[in-house]
């Protein structure tokens, strides 16, 4: 369905405050920003930013919001005779390849960094995401291998295959504010991939094989 004028217009001016935000977060810090300066600066008024961001963290960590389904998303999306995790490396290998921003690897990375570093409330939501990247992993698992609920499998492989991708953006994020580029940590990280798929025990890697 095409997006109408009233969904375009409140997805742009959604994207201007959360800009707007960011901008103001990376030049003085999360804590020195005030929601009341982000509207004014907007020019829009303080509950139109509530509306569009529950919270202060909502501005600075909303894009984000696609982060928490991902792993539910490349397990689901699996081709024949590929097991979860297998599916999960293949496509976490070509974001890297790709030099892909939503893993870390752009430049200004240091900078957004810094600013989560200087927040404990940043800090607490990151670890949030964390916990909700693994809930709806293990529940991808649950329902493609047709689990049931006392089965602990899930669990446990969706802890390895969240391990996969928090290994992986720690790796990324320490390479990029120590200074490094993009392309160099991909490689890296490519190598990285490499060791993490040889950590993985046979259980973890043949689970919930998609039939062809």
């Amino acid at each position: 369905m095409a997006e109408g004028l009233r969904e375009r217009k409140k997805r742009q001016t959604k994207q201007r405050i959360s800009d707007i935000a960011t901008g103001l977060f990376l030049e003085r810090g999360f804590q020195a920003v005030t929601v009341a300066e982000i509207a004014e600066v907007a020019d829009v008024s303080v509950n139109t930013v509530y509306n569009y961001f529950p919270a202060k963290e909502d501005l600075f960590l909303d894009r984000m919001e696609g982060i928490t389904h991902r792993l539910a998303r490349m397990i689901r999306g699996r081709d024949a005779g590929e097991s979860a995790a297998q599916a999960v490396l293949r496509e976490i290998r070509g974001h890297v390849t790709a030099v892909s921003p939503a893993y870390g690897l752009m430049d200004g990375y240091a900078d957004f960094m810094r600013v989560i570093d200087e927040a404990p409330t940043l800090q607490a939501r990151l670890m949030a995401l964390q916990q909700e990247v693994r809930r709806t992993t293990v529940a991808a698992l649950r329902e493609e291998a047709g689990a049931g609920p006392d089965d602990p499998m899930p669990l446990l492989v969706g802890g390895q295959i969240a391990w996969i991708q928090g290994a992986l953006v720690e790796f990324i994020s320490d390479r990029m504010t120590a200074g490094g580029k993009a392309a160099a940590v991909s490689r890296e990280a490519l190598d990285l991939l490499d060791e993490i798929e040889e950590l993985l025990s046979e259980k973890v890697l043949t689970y919930a094989v998609r039939e062809g």
